[in-house]
């Protein structure tokens, strides 16, 4: 099972060579949300649509399609776009499909994390404009110097699109940690020395756009379910293993928070009582096994690597991992006994939400040994025996870029969810999502 980008599973659009980002929901599934709302959703979804199959897949007249698209025509969110014809021999009037207005908004997403920093920008229909990245040093920060990071790459990747900030919309802002993106209120995250802060607020002041924020985890989820795997599922989860154990999950087409906007933590489910000490605090979290700060102290310990101490954890996990794949039994079942804990966590959200895909994402998934054939067996062997295949399970070893471009799809649904629904506050709109 070979690791590969989401991008792979970008699905093309029409011939004119645009393509669609966002959910994309069956027919008739959807009849909750306000009909502008929906109409503008599978537009963008769609890339390119015409108004007939817009009406097909909504369950509504055309009448009703033609006045709502004209509406945001009207309104300068989506355009008219010549199709392309299947032949050269079509006669009478060009056909016409509706598209985003890409230049409409632009936005910007950024991850924040214990090592560097991401961001991008993309325009109105998720096109990316520019990315950019800086490295910082591993460690808590103070809010004063967090928000100075954000103040100093808005600039930079604003700098490479060729654009002024406030030429923004939004910001979306990903950072690991307990998050209620309702108010924007960090509770606690490890890139930050204070708990409690009101990150989505006090960025807002200093940048002077609207700032929505999120848990990381929620926006690797995001960005497979608009530009990734995860566009045409209506179930799925994402487990992501970095400096910690994150899951997002995705039900009904829609990012699942819970009640507070705080639910998914799989990495802060107990798999040990009074075991290991969590960077959280507490003791016997998934992740205190195998989050990367998890496998380092473990190798420090039974490889005698005291002389170490003053090394990165990514220089130590590097070097365990060399140490595995070259035969030192040690390290392979420092490896094998996270692989086993995995296992364990992956089970449960099989045995809880029975999705339709997960996909284990993150730097750390590069270490086969996490997802190696006895990991899965044994992932097997705990998850309820029903008979049926248990769900696929994907690989996407990547970058922060992904992470980022999942802030980017939360700043873009804010902002359209400010434009359609006017009077409604996107943050706490999308928290109930």
């Amino acid at each position: 099972m070979a690791p590969r980008p989401p991008q792979d599973a970008i699905e093309d659009g029409p011939a004119s060579g645009r393509r669609g980002v966002g959910p994309l929901i069956p027919p008739l599934s959807d009849l909750q949300r306000p009909l502008r709302q929906q109409v503008f959703e599978r537009v963008r979804a769609g890339g390119l649509i015409p108004r007939v199959q817009l009406a097909k897949e909504l369950g509504v007249s055309p009448a009703s399609v033609t006045t709502i698209t004209s509406e945001l025509i009207e309104a300068g969110l989506i355009e008219e776009v010549a199709a392309p014809r299947d032949t050269d021999q079509g006669r009478g009037r060009p056909a016409v499909a509706l598209g985003v207005r890409a230049n409409a908004h632009v936005v910007a997403g950024m991850k924040l994390s214990d090592r560097e920093h991401t961001a991008v920008i993309v325009d109105f229909a998720g096109n990316l404009l520019a990315d950019d990245v800086i490295p910082r040093l591993p460690g808590p920060m103070t809010a004063p110097d967090l928000l100075n990071a954000v103040d100093l790459l808005l600039d930079r990747v604003c700098a490479k699109a060729g654009l002024s900030r406030a030429a923004l919309s939004a910001l979306g802002i990903g950072v690991p940690g307990f998050v209620d993106v309702a108010t924007g209120m960090v509770l606690w995250s490890s890139v930050l020395l204070e708990r409690a802060v009101p990150l989505a607020e006090a960025a807002a002041a200093r940048l002077g756009l609207p700032v929505t924020v999120d848990n990381d985890a929620n926006l690797v989820a995001m960005a497979e379910l608009w530009f990734g795997a995860g566009r045409g599922l209506s179930d799925f989860a994402v487990v992501t293993i970095e400096h910690g154990v994150g899951m997002g999950f995705v039900m009904n087409h829609r990012i699942y928070r819970g009640a507070r906007g705080l639910g998914m933590e799989l990495g802060h489910t107990k798999v040990q009582l009074d075991g290991a000490l969590c960077r959280c605090g507490q003791r016997g979290c998934l992740e205190a096994y195998v989050a990367d700060y998890a496998l380092a102290r473990e190798a420090t310990t039974a490889l005698n690597w005291g002389h170490k101490e003053g090394q990165s954890i990514a220089v130590l996990l590097e070097s365990l991992y060399d140490h595995a794949k070259a035969g030192n039994a040690t390290a392979r079942s420092i490896f094998r006994r996270a692989g086993r804990y995995l296992a364990v966590g992956l089970s449960n959200v099989i045995n809880l939400f029975d999705p339709a895909l997960i996909i284990l994402s993150g730097e750390r998934m590069r270490y086969d040994y996490l997802y190696a054939a006895e990991t899965l067996a044994e992932m097997d062997n705990m998850a309820i025996a029903t008979g049926r295949p248990r769900p696929p399970i994907e690989i996407h070893a990547w970058g922060d870029l992904l992470w980022a471009h999942g802030a980017a799809a939360l700043a873009l649904s804010a902002v359209s969810e400010g434009l359609l629904i006017p009077g409604r506050d996107p943050a706490r709109d999308i928290a109930a999502q």
